[in-house]
């Protein structure tokens, strides 16, 4: 009986952790959002710093007010075709959780939308695509407005292996 108790307790835990405030943006025409408490800050572009030997998606690393952060573009990293940057790309310098503790790390986005408050009902589970398409870094996808966006669980975009080589080569 404590067993299911402890099952239903951390179902509703599961179920209240994907409702609050997400910044929205968007990639490729397709609004993505991001648990707004994972956001350190927004940016326009700066000069990116080419690192060697990083995966194609790395863009490189900035000097943030005298710290090195590196960056990645979303739309590499999800395999979307490249786009030339705009006045409305932007960096969104997030803090994620890595194995050697908290990294911070700019990604690039096509623009920022809102914040919005999403309420759990209008949150429903990652559609099944397959044992071929990773999903795991969907938290889920919010009904608003008639169309749907991604929100997106920034821990486990990148896996932990890309963000130790990460925090390692950029510490």
């Amino acid at each position: 009986m404590q067993t299911l108790a402890r099952k239903l307790d951390q179902a509703i835990n599961a179920m209240t952790i994907r409702e609050g405030k997400y910044l929205t943006f968007t990639l490729a025409n397709e609004e993505y959002g991001i648990g707004i408490l994972k956001i350190k800050e927004i940016i326009g572009m700066l000069p990116i710093t080419s690192v060697p030997q990083t995966p194609g998606f790395v863009k490189g690393v900035i000097n943030l007010r005298g710290k090195v952060i590196p960056v990645v573009d979303l739309r590499l990293k999800f395999v979307m075709p490249p786009m030339d940057y705009t006045e409305r790309t932007c960096i969104i310098v997030v803090e994620t959780a890595s194995p050697t503790g908290a990294i911070m790390i700019g990604i690039v986005v096509d623009s920022v939308s809102e914040v919005l408050n999403i309420k759990e009902e209008d949150i429903e589970d990652t559609p099944t695509f397959g044992t071929r398409l990773n999903t795991e870094y969907i938290l889920g996808m919010a009904k608003m407005g008639g169309g749907v966006k991604i929100l997106l669980d920034i821990d486990r975009v990148l896996t932990s292996q890309e963000l130790g080589s990460l925090n390692r080569d950029n510490t």
